[in-house]
């Protein structure tokens, strides 16, 4: 009977010194892979955070917190969540401060419109008056002044309605050489009686439609031919054309040009709100302006 051999205590001593490291780093690779696992969790969670969301809303939405145990991508996390706090705070207050305002200014509007028509009435009866020619010449310049006021005040407020979605808006197909026409129809006295020479090239062969509010349309064509004729009154010219290929019309002036100084010259209001109008419509205007005369183009807007 054979004598077994006697095991090495150093053998049994470096094997399980190696089972025991074997142990400890499957065990920290463990951890760290975990750990790591729900750092990439929280960072994926906190970019998903930073994105602006394409619901129209600039202000991202806020992540959730633990209560304790936080480490330092929570705790950025949390300071993620403070900031979104406080522009949430501060955009609420620029919505209150921006209707407050809109609802001055159409309080403004309305006020101011009982002290002007008192001031016309008066105007009027003075007319009525023997008053000297200097007298009657200023009584036509207070009479025009009180016009400019009401037409300013009448832009601020239709602006206002404007860019808080007040303003009634109802397109529908509209024929628009036919549309023009009309308009150009309902002005051609104020621009005979200014002298202005009237040339329309409107086709009754030919038209194009557009989706538009025929009263947002309106305004814009008045706004445009009342700047013909406050500010291009010396060239005595309006030219009103329409192509009918592309499906755009042309107005034409030769005044000075828009960039020249006038004492009709106000805000612009009237211009921004026929700008705004189009926009909305779906239309665009592109305007060439110098010294010779000013060019308004309006059509569709490019795809």
């Amino acid at each position: 009977m054979g004598v077994q051999p006697s095991s090495d205590p150093s053998m049994d001593t470096t094997r399980s010194i190696l089972v025991l490291i074997g142990l400890i780093i499957t065990t920290f690779i463990s951890v760290s892979g975990v750990f790591f696992y729900r750092l990439r969790q929280q960072l994926i969670r906190l970019q998903k955070a930073m994105t602006v969301p394409g619901d129209g809303s600039w202000i991202p939405e806020p992540i959730p917190e633990r209560a304790s145990g936080m480490n330092e991508v929570d705790q950025l996390g949390a300071s993620f969540n403070q900031m979104i706090r406080k522009l949430r705070d501060s955009h609420l207050r620029e919505q209150e401060e921006e209707s407050l305002r809109k609802q001055l200014i159409a309080n403004l509007s309305h006020d101011l419109r009982t002290p002007l028509t008192a001031l016309r009435g008066h105007a009027s009866r003075l007319q009525r008056e023997p008053l000297s020619q200097e007298g009657m010449a200023s009584l036509t310049a207070i009479d025009h002044t009180i016009t400019h006021i009401s037409e300013l005040m009448d832009d601020l407020l239709s602006y206002t309605m404007l860019t808080s979605g007040k303003y009634p808006y109802h397109p529908e197909p509209t024929d628009m050489v036919r549309f023009l026409r009309t308009s150009i129809a309902t002005w051609y006295p104020a621009f005979e009686n200014a002298g202005f020479h009237i040339d329309a090239d409107l086709p009754f062969d030919a038209t194009f439609s557009w989706e538009v509010d025929p009263q947002w349309m309106t305004r814009v064509l008045s706004n445009l031919f009342q700047n013909v004729l406050r500010h291009a009154v010396d060239g005595r010219f309006i030219g009103i054309a329409v192509d009918i290929r592309q499906e755009r019309f042309i107005i034409q002036d030769h005044g000075p040009g828009m960039n020249a100084l006038s004492a009709n010259r106000g805000a612009g209001m009237g211009l921004t709100i026929s700008k705004y109008m189009l926009n909305e419509m779906g239309l665009q205007v592109h305007f060439s302006s110098d010294a010779m005369g000013t060019t308004v183009w309006i059509g569709k807007k490019l795809d």
